[in-house]
């Protein structure tokens, strides 16, 4: 059988999980998948995508710094990614490149189907009003919560993630807000989301201490083998804690079943990479 080609394209991308997960989703599903990297060219993105496809590439997963680029190289794009203004999956078929954006979808999977956590009626809490943050927003009003509120450093960029999914919030008869710290509301949240970059650099993000509680997940979107700052702080408030390995995997199995209109088990291959990331720290 012919494996058909895809890859991950970003820069740095040597230390990208994403061949390893699509290797073990390829052999779960029997899809003749044959998956690498690509290490993309800073103002050259365009070119190395047309390459790819001239090398007969299938799709492709975008990480950093290209999913504005892949945005822009799209040439349809779901309502998700247009919402999210950000693309993180291509697609390449007769009818052009299509761009997708499956973060939001991920980090609903993970928390719902890995975590066990409802959303449906949940008081959610997100930190940070960047890329991260504006593509997970429609996802969740899908899930019914009863109120989302954005927060962030700079509340200006807060209010405007508030004003650009206003209707959407209104549609879902979502209770929905961005502003700073001080819109940050009495008693402790449900699902607390830091979509900042603050864990890179040990950085925590704005938050009062009152909004976490034994109640709450506390969901850090970047991972690590060790708990981020973020977690570490979450779990001394009493809040249980999760780091965003699951989401890396989930959104990897929503492009799959873009890619092949098969649904992998995301839940098996993030247990077999906690594993392979606890041994090796």
């Amino acid at each position: 059988m012919i494996k058909e080609r895809y890859a991950v394209i970003g820069n740095p991308v040597e230390h990208s999980k994403s061949p390893w997960i699509h290797a073990r989703f390829a052999e779960q599903t029997g899809e003749p998948v044959d998956y690498g990297r690509i290490l993309g060219t800073i103002g050259g993105f365009e070119n190395d995508v047309r390459a790819f496809i001239e090398a007969g590439g299938r799709g492709m997963n975008v990480t950093v710094p290209f999913k504005l680029d892949a945005h822009a190289f799209a040439d349809s794009l779901t309502p998700r990614a247009a919402a999210a203004g950000a693309v993180n999956t291509l697609a390449f078929t007769a009818e052009g490149a299509r761009g997708d954006n499956t973060d939001g979808v991920g980090i609903v999977r993970d928390i719902e189907q890995n975590l066990g956590v409802s959303l449906q009626g949940a008081r959610i809490l997100l930190l940070g009003a960047g890329g991260a943050a504006r593509g997970v927003v429609l996802p969740m009003f899908e899930k019914k919560p009863a109120a989302l509120t954005i927060v962030n450093r700079t509340a200006a960029k807060a209010h405007q993630l508030a004003d650009r999914f206003a209707d959407a919030a209104s549609a879902a008869s979502v209770r929905f807000s961005g502003g700073g710290a001080e819109i940050v509301e009495a008693g402790p949240y449900d699902v607390i989301v830091n979509a900042t970059a603050g864990s890179l650099d040990a950085a925590l993000p704005d938050c009062d201490d009152h909004a976490f509680g034994p109640g709450t997940l506390a969901y850090d979107m970047m991972y690590s083998p060790k708990p981020t700052v973020f977690m570490q702080h979450a779990a001394s408030l009493g809040a249980r804690a999760s780091d965003g390995l699951g989401m890396l995997v989930e959104q990897a199995a929503e492009s799959f079943f873009v890619w092949r209109g098969v649904r992998p088990d995301g839940g098996a291959v993030l247990r077999e990479l906690r594993q392979a990331l606890t041994a090796k720290a």
